[in-house]
C-alpha cells in the first residue's frame, strides 16, 4: 500500500434509497474498491441476492433512521462529500478527495435532501447530463478515489 494512504478511510452510503438491489450492488463495489463501511439513511435494506462476494460479512453496514442520526454518529473529523448534479458541485474529474470522508448519494429520483446538501463539506458531480443509477455513481466515485490524485 502506498504510504500516502496511511490514516485514510472512507464510507459510502445512500440517503432514502429507492431499491434494495442498488444497495447490494453498491455493497459489492464498496468491498472491491476499498470502502471501510457502507450505510443507509432512511430506507433500510437486507442482504441482497446480488451480493455474490458475501460483502455483508466483509465490511460493516450501518443504518441511520434520519439525517440528524447520521450526523451524530459519523466519526469526528470526517468530511461529508455529497454526490449531486447541481450548479454548486465540483467536477469529480478534478476533485481532491479528503483523506477521511463519507460519500453520500441520493436516490435517482429525488437526489440528496436540501439538509444533506447544506451539511456536505463538498458537493461533486460527474460530467454527465443526466443522473446515473446510484450504485453506478457510487462505484465511479470510489474508482476515482483510487486514482493517484492528490488528497486534501
Amino acid at each position: 500500500m502506498n504510504s500516502n494512504f496511511k490514516n485514510e478511510y472512507f464510507g459510502i452510503g445512500i440517503q432514502n434509497g429507492k431499491t434494495p438491489e442498488n444497495l447490494g450492488v453498491l455493497w459489492r463495489s464498496a468491498q472491491n474498491l476499498g470502502a471501510s463501511y457502507i450505510f443507509t439513511i432512511g430506507n433500510r435494506y437486507a442482504k441482497q441476492a446480488c451480493d455474490t462476494h458475501n460483502a455483508v460479512k466483509s465490511i460493516p453496514y450501518y443504518h441511520y433512521d434520519t439525517f440528524d442520526d447520521f450526523l451524530k454518529n459519523i466519526p469526528v473529523g470526517t468530511r461529508i462529500v455529497g454526490v449531486e448534479l447541481s450548479d454548486e458541485s465540483e467536477d469529480l474529474e478534478t476533485f481532491h478527495h479528503p483523506r477521511r470522508c463519507v460519500y453520500l448519494l441520493g436516490a435517482e429520483d429525488h437526489g440528496l435532501s436540501n439538509q444533506a446538501m447544506e451539511k456536505s463539506h463538498f458537493l461533486v458531480k460527474f460530467n454527465s447530463p443526466l443522473s446515473l443509477n446510484v450504485s453506478v455513481a457510487g462505484s465511479i466515485v470510489m474508482y476515482d478515489r483510487q486514482l493517484n490524485k492528490p488528497r486534501s
